[in-house]
């Protein structure tokens, strides 16, 4: 009786699993697949929790990180978040200390800072975004003319 209960918990977590497409209870479905396969072989209730547990925790802290990385892979980035690594012209200089700089892109004008105090960028210099903090982009001067 125990394998059916084992098998039956992975189906309810694979279909979980794929109703939520979040990776969110693949690691359990594969640690409940452990304990179907060790109820099989004739091993005790206690065995199969625990390779239920190491098993669902083994796959969860060692192949979640690497399955997201593959899964976010190629996901193109919305809203603000796209501007990151695009190029913008400044229209006015940029000094942290004096609290100014403007960049323009896409016909849009944003404050602009960059990462160092001490470095200011004048007028009309392309710069690259390097990330964006509440309304400021964070800007360094483009490598590429």
């Amino acid at each position: 009786m125990e394998p059916m209960i084992w098998l039956a918990l992975l189906a309810v977590l694979l279909i979980i699993e794929a109703i939520t497409a979040g990776l969110t209870t693949i690691w359990f479905a594969g640690g409940a697949l452990v304990a179907a396969v060790a109820s099989f072989a004739g091993a005790g209730l206690a065995v199969q929790l625990v390779l239920f547990l190491t098993v669902s925790l083994v796959l969860l802290i060692f192949t979640r990180p690497l399955a997201v990385k593959f899964m976010n892979k190629g996901v193109e980035k919305t809203n603000v978040n796209s501007l990151i690594g695009a190029r913008a012209i400044v229209i006015q200089e940029i000094n942290n200390l004096e609290q100014t700089g403007q960049v323009r892109i896409n016909d849009i004008e944003w404050m602009a800072r960059t990462a160092l105090d001490g470095q200011t960028i004048p007028e009309k210099t392309i710069v690259t975004i390097k990330e964006v903090q509440g309304v400021k982009l964070i800007v360094e001067e483009s490598k590429e003319g």
